[in-house]
């Protein structure tokens, strides 16, 4: 007879154990989505409460729901163009807050329609190029805050800024313009993880409590404090360090009297669908970094972030997304079950409401570094040769979708990765099902297994090079499938070949 008592307290004993091991990456997760959850509630230019409630929310309520071991929810920069004209052409932030609302219910009805599944068709070497793309903008973007110059808001991932014209400006004004408080706090603490990184910090016991970024966190800030008693000048004031809002400000109701309004319903269904292109899209990369290589529900998960949405909406929040940045630093810190993320949002809840005056003492230059070193390890050495030793077909889509997402923004760069990933595609694919030879003026194209459209731009290249008088043979017999596409290109050219001269044979 099964002893359910004892299945039962294994179960517990699991659970607990799982919650234990996540607390360490929970820690460093709230760390780094604390300066983040402010910086794009500034950029969209919404209350900076609602960036905290998306953030917990994210965690918690999406956390709970997702089938995700890793990815980690909250408001994400992608969307901050989108919120701003929302929030303005709505005429004002609660009637935006309805349209996030119903944003979370089109959410859902695409996880019960089964959408979920646009996410698997994404090519490995474009959803790798968002990573390095991902972990090189938080280099450049985070070096400025590094040294004090923090004159672009945290968060901001996109390559044009108001102040310094782009990012590469922003890199050259901040070195000209070094706070040495914030230089100093922010060398430091980034020399402090390299050390770690390096001498294996991760091995010690004492970093399943004391994790490298939380280390940094309390050596940076007690260093911050130092400076400021030994020269005055050195201190570092607070907006170069974390500033938190009073949450005690109420929270914001979405206007329900907008219901009727069709431009709610068109920023609704705009929302939904780029905040849903975004979570595949990390999901993927979520999976990617799994040690263990589980597979997340796609579909569950767009249900989950749909829930995520409404509840956000309901109570004053931004949208929200699967986050790449905060899923990295969950993955980096060993991170093996979902409570991670949920334990980061509720993380972020207690300390806005019990520990802020602590918390708005932490240089932005400490979490600089954190983010800094995060971005490396997406970016590393050892990632761009692993792509580079599979071919010019990785490789190249790869440079393409890092280089148009640093110059313009992680949507339009994942389109034109995939156009150019599509395109090598299309020529391995002619190259493996359509075979092409010539001896003594006869062509042969034979044609293996299956044929898709694919193929069909070389392949009438390739017909229209057949020299007049030549012969043409169309040997069929490996083919197990031909696109309609590619009948009608070989229709069109048997209807021409008459005028060259062309004999056309087929083997069957």
């Amino acid at each position: 007879m099964p002893n359910f008592t004892n299945q039962k307290n294994n179960s517990t004993y699991l659970m607990f154990q799982e919650i234990r091991q996540s607390i360490p990456s929970s820690i460093v997760v709230f760390l780094v989505a604390l300066p983040l959850c402010l910086g794009i509630a500034l950029g969209s230019g919404a209350p900076l409460i609602s960036g905290i409630i998306a953030g917990v929310v994210g965690g918690v309520v999406v956390g709970s729901i997702s089938g995700s071991h890793l990815s980690v929810s909250g408001p994400a920069a992608g969307l901050i163009a989108i919120v701003i004209v929302a929030i303005t052409d709505l005429g004002g932030f609660d009637t935006f807050l309805l349209a996030v609302f119903l944003a979370g219910l089109f959410q859902v009805a695409f996880g019960f329609l089964r959408l979920g599944i646009i996410g698997h068709y994404i090519p490995n070497t474009v959803i790798k190029g968002m990573m390095a793309a991902i972990g090189l903008i938080l280099i450049l973007k985070q070096i400025p805050h590094l040294v004090g110059y923090d004159v672009d808001f945290m968060g901001d991932e996109g390559f044009a800024q108001s102040e310094d014209g782009n990012t590469f400006g922003g890199l050259e004004h901040a070195m000209s313009a070094l706070t040495i408080g914030p230089s100093v706090v922010g060398i430091v603490s980034l020399l402090i993880l390299i050390s770690t990184q390096t001498l294996g910090y991760a091995r010690f016991s004492i970093s399943k409590f004391l994790p490298a970024p939380l280390l940094v966190v309390i050596a940076g800030t007690a260093l911050a404090y130092g400076l400021g008693q030994m020269n005055p000048e050195w201190a570092i004031i607070a907006e170069h360090s974390v500033q938190l809002p009073n949450w005690k400000a109420g929270l914001t109701s979405p206007n329900f009297a907008a219901f009727g309004n069709i431009d709610v319903w068109v920023a609704a269904l705009t929302i939904a669908v780029i905040a849903s292109v975004e979570t595949l899209l990390c999901i993927e990369a979520a999976d990617k970094m799994d040690p263990l290589k589980r597979v997340t529900p796609t579909n569950r998960e767009l249900i989950a972030q749909g829930v995520g949405n409404s509840v956000s909406g309901l109570i004053g929040g931004l949208p929200i997304t699967s986050v790449i940045v905060r899923t990295s630093a969950n993955a980096q810190m060993g991170a093996k079950h979902k409570s991670s993320a949920i334990m980061h949002g509720l993380i972020l809840a207690v300390a806005v409401i019990a520990i802020t005056p602590l918390l708005n003492r932490i240089p932005l230059a400490v979490l600089a570094a954190i983010l800094i070193m995060i971005g490396y390890k997406l970016v590393s050495p050892s990632v761009i040769r692993s792509i580079v030793a599979k071919g010019y077909a990785q490789w190249v889509p790869f440079v393409v979708t890092v280089i148009a997402i640093l110059l313009t923004d992680l949507l339009k760069g994942i389109v034109l990765g995939l156009v150019v990933s599509l395109i090598f595609i299309a020529i391995t694919d002619f190259k493996s099902n359509i075979s092409y030879s010539e001896n003594n003026g006869v062509f042969t194209f034979s044609f293996r297994r299956m044929v898709t459209y694919l193929s069909k731009g070389l392949l009438k290249e390739r017909l229209e090079r057949i020299p007049a008088g030549s012969t043409l043979h169309l040997d069929y017999r490996e083919c197990e499938f031909m696109d309609a596409d590619i009948e009608e290109v070989i229709e069109d050219f048997q209807k021409h070949s008459g005028y060259k001269n062309i004999i056309v044979k087929e083997i069957r």
